[in-house]
């Protein structure tokens, strides 16, 4: 059993490039530790801010991208704004190499595939679930993850490796990787895509949601869902979303708000 012990943290003294360091905190967000096999993991942690259904509290896993922070993370996506009935863990990576940059693994990111890493944040994503189970009142059916870019490839990982704990998957400015689309169940998903995006190519994000419609079982053709995004419709209840954008590797501020809004259309199949 992962050793756990909460912390507070300064939100003042936080900032996007550094990881969260401990102190104060205000009551909404908490930064949590585990031992994961005698490595300290931490998140931040957000209550739900509103009364949950009687079946319990969503709860949803947010991934942030290479070189990123959980504080940094939790102010991009917000996810506890737009959905402040659930739980949201913002985790923190470790130092992880890079495929498109930092190959020696300076900054922190997450495992690319199963088995990389020795699976270090799949067993992190386990001691996370044990933990918000034994703490809080969770709806095993709705339970979701999503990220942006290296954090969207930890959403694929997910997805191909705990497709029977998790809703829905949304994962942004990534590519489901030819290898594990293979071995993937359906599973309902809102892709983000920037038409800009030079670092992930537009490209091989259009081919990443054309496999995944033909995946799901969803139509090639689409119809208006909210905002810039579009419905693909499934046959087999793996409806996707797609929301492509102008821009580029940086996601859309609204991102958070779209994730929230597709997760509570979603309970496990």
């Amino acid at each position: 059993m992962p050793r756990l012990r909460p912390l507070t943290l300064t939100l003042a003294l936080l900032t996007a490039s550094l990881p969260p360091t401990a102190g104060q905190t205000t009551p909404r967000l908490t930064l949590q530790t585990w031992t994961v096999k005698g490595v300290e993991r931490s998140a931040i942690v957000v209550s739900p801010q509103a009364t949950s259904p009687n079946s319990g509290a969503p709860l949803v896993l947010i991934f942030h991208g290479h070189g990123g922070t959980s504080m940094n993370s939790s102010r991009t996506f917000a996810i506890h704004n737009a959905w402040p009935e659930a739980v949201v863990i913002y985790p923190q990576g470790l130092p992880t190499p890079g495929l498109m940059s930092d190959p020696t693994g300076v900054r922190p990111g997450w495992q690319q595939a199963p088995g990389d890493q020795k699976d270090r944040d799949l067993e992190f994503v386990d001691a996370m679930l044990a933990w918000a189970r034994s703490k809080y009142t969770i709806d095993s059916d709705r339970v979701y993850a999503g990220g942006h870019s290296n954090g969207g490839t930890m959403t694929y990982v997910l997805w191909v490796t705990k497709a029977g704990v998790f809703a829905a998957f949304a994962p942004s400015a990534s590519v489901f990787r030819r290898e594990l689309i293979g071995k993937a169940k359906p599973k309902p998903a809102l892709i983000v895509a920037g038409e800009k995006d030079q670092l992930v190519p537009f490209a091989a994000q259009r081919a990443s949601l054309s496999a995944t419609l033909a995946l799901d079982n969803a139509e090639q053709t689409s119809s208006p869902w909210s905002g810039g995004a579009v419905l693909h419709k499934s046959s087999i209840g793996a409806d996707v979303v797609a929301y492509i954008h102008p821009g580029d590797h940086t996601m859309p501020a609204d991102t958070g708000t779209m994730m929230a809004k597709f997760f509570k259309a979603h309970v496990l199949r």
